[in-house]
Formats: C-alpha cells, sequence, structure tokens
C-alpha cells in the first residue's frame, strides 16, 4: 500500500513545503553550529589529559580502580572545572549545559559573545530588594544551563544549545556601551545560568566597573570556589536560587546536589559581596515543614539574619505545569515562620502587592521601601537608614 507521503511526492514530484522547510532549518543550524565552532574562544576552567603534569585524580576519585599505566586520550579528554557537575568531555563533545564544548582536546565556548536576549528590567524583578532600589538593570543571557530544573520558567534559553539562535557576534565593550546608551546603571547577567557564560561574564563586568556601572549575579549558586572567586571580586551583587533543602529534591528536580549551593552561599557571604536569596515554593516537592525549617535554620546559622530571602510563588511551567500555583498562604507561612526565627528581611515574591513585597524597618516595623509588583511606589530611607527611628538598614542603597 502506497503511504498518504510517498502519493504526494509522486503526484507534486516534489517533497512537501514542510519537508523541505525542515532540511533547510537543518542545514542552517549546522552551519551555525560549525560557525560557532570556529569562532569560539578558548575556555577558562578546565584541564585535559594533555596538560603538563595532569593526575588521574583530576577526573577520578581516589577510591577508583585505576590502571597502573597512566591514562592516554588521543585526542584528549577535558575536564571542566567551572561548575559542580565536573563534566568529564571526550572530543567533539559537550558539557551538560551545552554550552562549553571539548575541540581538538581544548575546551571552548560556543557561547562567548553570543547574547540570545537583551532586556532592561526594573532591578526588583532579578529580585534584588536592597541593591539600588528602582534602579533599570540591562539584562541579557546566552543559552545553557548546567542545571535542568523541572518547574524552569526561562527553559527555551536556559535548556537549548546557542546553535539554536540565529544571532551574531556582540562584544563586550557593545553590551556596555548599550547599557550606557540606555542610561542603565546596572548590568545584569540573567535569565539562563551565567556561569556558562563566565569568560564573557568577566570581560563584561571589568569593562562596566571602568564605566563606574554595577554588575549584578542572577545564578543557581552551582559553580566552583575558584570561579565563584573571581566572580565575588569583579560584581557587586549576587542573588542565588536555593531551590529547596534537601538533596533528593535537587537531584530529582533540578539534576544537581544541594551542597554546592550551600558552599556558595557560605562562601559569597563571607566575601562580603551583596547576597540576596531566592526560595520558589513548589506545591508537594520544596514545601514541607521539614524543608522549611531546616532552611530558615541554615540561613540564620551560616549567612545571619540580614540576608534578604524571598519566598518566591510558582507558577506551572516546562515539566511540571500539572502542579498548581503556590498558595499564598504557603508563602505567608514560610516568610511568617523565618521572622519569628529572627530573619529581618523576608519576603513574599510574584504576587503582585502583597505587603510581603515591603521592606520593613527591623526596629520599628514602618516601612522604609513600599512597593507596587516589582516597582518602588515610596521610599523612607535618607542615607542607609529607617527615616522614622534612624536605625541601619543592611544593602547597597547608593
Amino acid at each position: 500500500m502506497t503511504s498518504r507521503r510517498e502519493f504526494l511526492i509522486s503526484a507534486v514530484g516534489i517533497p512537501s513545503a514542510i519537508e523541505a522547510a525542515c532540511a533547510l532549518s537543518h542545514a542552517a543550524v549546522f552551519d551555525r553550529t560549525e560557525d560557532l565552532i570556529r569562532s569560539a574562544p578558548k575556555a577558562r576552567y578546565w584541564i585535559s589529559t594533555a596538560s603538563p603534569g595532569s593526575s588521574c585524580l583530576t577526573c577520578h576519585q581516589p577510591e577508583s580502580k585505576l590502571k597502573s599505566k597512566a591514562h592516554e586520550g588521543q585526542p584528549a579528554i577535558v575536564k571542566c572545572l567551572l561548575c559542580a557537575q565536573g563534566c568529564i568531555i571526550k572530543s567533539g563533545e559537550r558539557g551538560k549545559c551545552r554550552a562549553r564544548m571539548n575541540v581538538n582536546g581544548e575546551l571552548r565556548s560556543l557561547v562567548y559573545g553570543r547574547p540570545v536576549t537583551i532586556h532592561v528590567d526594573p532591578i526588583e524583578k532579578k529580585p534584588f530588594y536592597h541593591f539600588l532600589p528602582g534602579s533599570e538593570a540591562f539584562s541579557f543571557a546566552t543559552s545553557g544551563c548546567p542545571l535542568h530544573c523541572k518547574f524552569c520558567q526561562n527553559w527555551e534559553i536556559s535548556q537549548s544549545r546557542p546553535e539554536d539562535f540565529d544571532i551574531g557576534f556582540v562584544q563586550p565593550a557593545q553590551i556596555v556601551g548599550a547599557a550606557s546608551k540606555k542610561q542603565s546603571p546596572v548590568i545584569a547577567f540573567t535569565y539562563n545560568e551565567p556561569t556558562v557564560f563566565m569568560e564573557y561574564l568577566a570581560d563584561t563586568a571589568v569593562l562596566a566597573r571602568k564605566q563606574e556601572l554595577r554588575c549584578v549575579l542572577v545564578s543557581c549558586g552551582f559553580m566552583n570556589s575558584e570561579p565563584l572567586a573571581e566572580m565575588c571580586r569583579i560584581l557587586d551583587a549576587i542573588k542565588i536560587d536555593l531551590k529547596g533543602f534537601s538533596p533528593d529534591f535537587y537531584r530529582n528536580v533540578s539534576g544537581a546536589e544541594l551542597q554546592p549551593v550551600l558552599n556558595t552561599i557560605r562562601q559569597i557571604s563571607r566575601s562580603g559581596i551583596h547576597l540576596e536569596i531566592v526560595n520558589l515554593v513548589v506545591p508537594t516537592l520544596n514545601d514541607s515543614e521539614k524543608m522549611m525549617n531546616d532552611l530558615v535554620d541554615w540561613i540564620i546559622g551560616e549567612v545571619g539574619p540580614d540576608v534578604p530571602i524571598h519566598f518566591t510563588r510558582f507558577h506551572p511551567d516546562y515539566q511540571l505545569v500539572n502542579i498548581e500555583s503556590t498558595p499564598i498562604a504557603t508563602l505567608e507561612r514560610f516568610r511568617n515562620h523565618a521572622m519569628s526565627k529572627g530573619i529581618h528581611f523576608a519576603y513574599i515574591g510574584n504576587v503582585p502587592d502583597h505587603p510581603g513585597n515591603n521592606t520593613y524597618c527591623p526596629q520599628c516595623g514602618k516601612p522604609v521601601i513600599l512597593r507596587s509588583s516589582i516597582f518602588v511606589t515610596g521610599m523612607n530611607l535618607e542615607k542607609g537608614k529607617c527615616k522614622f527611628c534612624g536605625r541601619a538598614i543592611p544593602g547597597v542603597w547608593a
């Protein structure tokens, strides 16, 4: 029996328009991939089997049963040292982030200079509530992420490959120039996981500082300590998503581990850079009493009561469309518990016009910053102090 496709091809003499369009699309993606590989600069934070003095234990655990003969990778195998995934990458393959590739024994960044989205947002959207409130942030992202969160609201870019987008090369100086032209005092690395474009981020931040622009990072916190130390030197603020307080939750929902994120938060806090934390509360997955208690206790014990924590409402998206939005009562329970334990600045996110969006003075209880959704509507701070009682409010205000 002749199939419908075969009948149409024999009758018309050519494949369908859809089939032809798909062929052209595949060809275009292939061409973009080849172009990306040719132009991709050498990445940082990696080691290969061809590196001088390299040890098998760089990639293998000490308890591994290693052969007596040194491992010979031809061509060289690369281990990425940027994030906590620790990807071991064969020639021609990529890490879990899809953004870094072993090209003939050399790790290359496929996303350097390839922003896939650029917007100007209120800084509160990141969210940063204690960092230049009311400012605009020139925000951009590349593709790629080392995590695979089932609830990701930016999955179209975070779970994509750089060649999925037909974009030109944008130099760091062009990013800084565009931010200056927009009169945005802040550049935000955001939307996907900016760690994957660490080299691009670093070059942009260094140039931005020379132009007296501030730079902030919105991150999942899954980087290693050495690149994080560099970020803390060149950035002005970091917001970390602490997605839950359970190793099982991280493994099953995000494809990652909890401990590296805790290490990151602790390191940022001790570096002195401005830090804020977000916890996306997902019904049935990370909203238990135990997880709430453990998360709040850890924050109090490790970073102290003055680090802002945002309990944010989940909305169905990506692979979790079967879960309802977080009840507002659950967010209020988290916030009230955090404040009862001594956290001074606990917020409710993704609930426009909720009183939990405002900043209150821990001493007199009066509102020092009023917000409607992600916009500042009132300011009762004078030189970083409560206008009513004079209590200093931690943050970066000028």
